[in-house]
């Protein structure tokens, strides 16, 4: 008999999302319905999926094992939000009614502000500050729906600020029931004190703040902002490959603004993702299609942004790249930290089907993040990390918008919100 400590009971609607990840083209229409499903975990793990007959067969819950009556309710797994810059201080709401005036974002940064404002204000704030407004944000997303975040620093933009960022998110991480994934970002910007020597600033990069950070084993993955005006695509070829050198896995954010070819590269380089793509060529989705690297899309990005413009989701499906959804959020270009919300953003931003969209947010965002073989869709074998919503339908969460049907989830196994209230 198979031994368990926690039971959804007849979940009268399941979404799995399993199958072949990362998902393309066709599959990403599958996510895997049943009906009248019981699951049951023992120690974060899921041990059992099936029917109550089966259950009844084969899994013993022991006495104190916790029970969730799921008759009324729809489970699908928790949602993976592959890219954020979550440690930051302030806020750029000056820079938002701005926007509202007309100016564009680059206008903003060509004024000094823009990232350069969030670095000011993050190099002064405490990592106790920090910490505080980590856990607070966490809390926030997770009630969302959001049980594993990626992370970046590159509010810093020195040594001694990319570390407290990095330090921060490893002890949200700790204090979390959110599993976070950090992300060293050093790359984010060119630092004010060095913005006529952009060479020098990169060289500093190279020799001393990546080794450093690598040493200190304090992230998991590189990114670099590869757009005009930030890093061209040599200058981010180089990083790249210092980065790989000191064990880091790459991301890049690509062809955002501009069509530099930052697509491209992220292929070349074997990037586990490249981000944002709103401005990528023909050439960009077909190289991204072939590889094996994710196209992650910020659909909120052009929403909080209020641009024309939106990612080519439609093309990128249609030629078989890995396609995932995430919220970017971050305080000048996405103040958006729900992952529902950005799911229904790619159905109505980026005409993506509510199937597509779901399977974006869940099994194809951990494998954005390299971790589809433990999270992002609900298998014998993987972590229990499971949404149960008060719809009709998953139609229904993007049918209905508005409100928040997430009713309780579980991460790790392990009851995290309660009728829609942090336990």
């Amino acid at each position: 008999m198979i031994s368990a400590d926690l039971v959804v009971q007849n979940c009268r609607r399941l979404v799995t999302c399993r199958g072949s990840i990362p998902k393309r083209k066709a599959s990403l229409q599958d996510v895997g319905p049943a009906d009248n499903v019981w699951i049951a975990s023992s120690n974060g793990e899921i041990v059992f999926i099936g029917k109550e007959k089966d259950f009844r067969k084969s899994v013993r819950p022991e006495r104190s094992a916790v029970r969730i009556d799921a008759e009324a309710l729809v489970g699908l797994p928790g949602f993976v939000d592959s890219h954020t810059h979550l440690p930051f201080a302030g806020n750029r709401v000056e820079e938002f009614r701005l926007r509202l005036q007309g100016y564009t974002y680059q206008q903003l940064a060509a004024k000094g502000m823009g990232i350069q404002t969030t670095v000011k204000a993050t190099r002064r704030a405490t990592k106790k500050d920090l910490l505080s407004l980590c856990l607070s944000r966490l809390d926030r997303m997770l009630l969302s729906g959001t049980t594993t975040v990626e992370a970046k620093s590159g509010y810093g933009l020195n040594l001694r600020d990319e570390v407290k960022q990095l330090e921060v998110l490893k002890e949200a991480a700790r204090r979390h029931p959110v599993d976070v994934v950090p992300t060293f970002m050093g790359a984010h910007d060119v630092p004010k004190e060095y913005k006529t020597r952009k060479s020098a600033y990169i060289d500093l990069l190279i020799r001393k703040i990546i080794p450093e950070v690598s040493r200190r084993k304090l992230a998991e993955f590189f990114d670099i902002f590869c757009e005009e005006g930030v890093y061209s695509v040599e200058e981010t070829r180089r990083l790249a490959e210092a980065a790989q050198r000191a064990g880091f896995k790459i991301r890049i954010h690509a062809d955002e603004f501009s069509a530099l070819g930052g697509a491209e590269l992220a292929a070349e380089v074997g990037a586990a993702s490249a981000d944002h793509l709103i401005s990528i060529t023909e050439e960009g989705i077909r190289t991204l299609s072939r590889s094996k690297t994710a196209a992650t899309l910020l659909p909120s990005v052009s929403f909080f942004l209020m641009l024309e413009k939106k990612a080519p989701a439609r093309g990128l499906i249609a030629a078989g790249a890995a396609l995932n959804l995430a919220s970017d959020f971050n305080p000048g270009s996405s103040m958006v930290g729900s992952m529902l919300f950005v799911l229904q953003l790619g159905v109505y931003l980026l005409k993506m089907s509510i199937e597509e969209a779901i399977n974006a947010v869940t099994a194809n965002a951990a494998y954005a993040l390299r971790r589809h073989e433990s999270i992002g869709s609900l298998e014998v074998g993987k972590k229990m990390d499971m949404l149960l919503c008060d719809v009709p339908d998953y139609t229904s969460l993007v049918y209905e918008l508005g409100w928040n049907p997430i009713r309780h989830i579980i991460k790790n196994g392990r009851v995290v919100v309660r009728d829609g209230r942090r336990v």
